[in-house]
């Protein structure tokens, strides 16, 4: 099986002439005219970057979600790659309605008919790992029922296996294959898709993103139905809207557009700085809007998440950069350790204002995030800041912001949008605004330890692991009594010496 899914991918890489790809090295540059003469049927004229992703669109579903991520990784492909690797979309025909049937029946133990009381076989939407169905539950509540591919995982586990093998070749053949560190990124990937492949874990995703926005006027997510949710099986509330591409209907819905281009920044923002917890994949066909302007957020398979560290350096930089205060950016990197120590903060400063200064004053429409990005990634490389892995999902959310924007709103000014929630939110993390809220979470935990300290610290004392303190202590005295002995015998020869010389003269 793996044999002749490894020589369709031959088959595949020569038809779109991906050779050139490899045979460009030293090593195999021989071969070109050979292949070429063999292969002369192929029609070759569409640039190298169409081909690769028309390649990885035949190859079939997981290729192109490699695809995806790997559009991400713009500090590692060049960009004409990047560009078009980011069109990839999924478009996977869906398994039968039988199919999807059984897999309930086999995941409840019973009949579709016996679990639901309207279910729909035809998909409403299918996608690489899971498809959607439509139902309705015993008490009238309209869901939507995602479930697993049949036999996904052994799919998955095969594809990744002759990636690594492709990735080795691309070490090998490619001059730059030990910077593309290729191996990585094809690591990266497979923790993707094992995350998708537990429905659970996206239903949890679900639950925490619908409590961080309960009440939220911004942003609405489906519940969790958790009673009927499994491993392949999720189970959660039916959410209606108009995808956020089709603007010109929610045009004539009378929803607000540059209103909501500047909600959607403002939610992006929310999720970072406020929860470190955000949708990781927000791309259109992921994001409904009510007649009310309000977001619906759908499929949460890949969400990102940031620690209080990496929250507080990211609103630092953020902050620095739309005041155009370059100096603090390059000091924001030096503190929090992504930047060597012994990096000149004048050059770094120079370096960082060679980038971002230009795209100051520009609408949307006339800023490329990608190649803001490439060029940021460019300056790392020249002062060795350490790429920061944790930050990956958040330049592919970047990136779909930067899509959604210009569908929406191209005249939107993300700075100004953007600085207020920043300077607020850095306003209640510093300051004493900070510590009254930070003394208020931790105040129950000192209300229960402080009555019991005294009982705590005669237990420590009392302990078998004070004893060698105390041993220790001994052993000092001692050293120091044998000390002040000889001190005081010196001292006495010292002022016998002194009465004999006086007596001497």
């Amino acid at each position: 099986m793996r044999f002749f899914r490894l020589l369709k991918i031959l088959w595949v890489s020569l038809r779109f002439g991906l050779d050139e790809f490899a045979l460009g090295h030293e090593r195999v540059r021989g071969l070109r005219n050979i292949v070429s003469l063999l292969l002369f049927w192929r029609d070759l004229r569409a640039p190298r970057a169409v081909r690769l992703r028309q390649a990885l669109e035949t190859l079939g579903p997981i290729f192109v979600k490699f695809g995806q991520v790997l559009s991400t990784r713009r500090d590692l492909l060049p960009m004409d790659i990047a560009d078009e690797l980011a069109k990839l979309q999924d478009q996977v025909p869906p398994f039968s309605g039988d199919d999807a049937a059984a897999i309930l029946a086999r995941v409840y133990g019973k009949p579709v008919a016996q679990v639901f009381a309207r279910f729909e076989r035809t998909a409403l939407a299918s996608a690489s790992v899971a498809q959607v169905h439509l139902a309705e539950l015993p008490d009238g509540r309209e869901v939507a029922v995602k479930i697993l591919r049949p036999g996904i995982a052994k799919i998955i586990q095969h594809d990744v296996a002759l990636l690594d093998a492709g990735a080795t070749l691309v070490e090998w053949l490619s001059p730059d294959g030990k910077r593309l560190r290729p191996h990585e990124v094809v690591a990266e990937f497979a923790r993707h898709l094992e995350d998708e492949l537990d429905l659970m874990r996206e239903a949890a995703n679900a639950s925490q993103l619908r409590r961080n926005f309960a009440g939220s006027p911004l942003l609405q997510v489906p519940e969790v139905y958790w009673d009927y949710c499994a491993t392949e099986v999720m189970v959660m509330q039916r959410m209606h809207g108009t995808p956020v591409s089709h603007v010109d209907a929610l045009r004539a819905q009378g929803v607000d557009i540059p209103k909501l281009a500047r909600a959607g920044v403002e939610i992006f923002f929310i999720q970072v700085f406020r929860d470190g917890f955000f949708h990781a994949d927000m791309h259109p066909g992921n994001i409904f809007v009510t007649p009310a302007g309000q977001y619906v957020a759908l499929d949460f398979g890949i969400m990102g998440t940031l620690t209080a560290s990496d929250k507080h350096y990211l609103a630092q930089n953020f902050l620095a950069f739309f005041r155009r205060d370059y100096r603090r950016v390059a000091t924001a990197h030096i503190e929090s350790g992504w930047a060597p120590p012994d990096t000149r903060v004048d050059e770094f400063e120079v370096a960082i204002r060679a980038v971002c200064e230009p795209i100051f004053d520009k609408p949307l429409k006339d800023i490329s995030f990608g190649k803001l990005l490439l060029r940021l990634f460019q300056t790392s490389r020249r002062f060795n800041i350490a790429v920061q892995p944790q930050l990956v999902l958040l330049q592919k959310t970047l990136l779909n912001i930067e899509g959604l924007g210009r569908d929406l709103d191209p005249e939107l000014d993300l700075w100004v949008t953007a600085k207020p929630y920043l300077e607020r939110w850095m306003s209640e993390q510093v300051g004493w605004r900070a510590l009254v809220r930070q003394l208020t979470a931790e105040a129950p935990q000192w209300a229960t330890l402080l009555p019991q300290m005294p009982r705590l610290v005669h237990r420590f004392l009392s302990e078998d692991r004070v004893q060698p303190l105390r041993d220790q202590l001994a052993a000092i005295e001692r050293v120091q009594q044998r000390q002040a002995r000889w001190l005081a015998v010196i001292a006495t020869l010292l002022g016998a010496i002194l009465v004999l010389l006086v007596m001497l003269r």
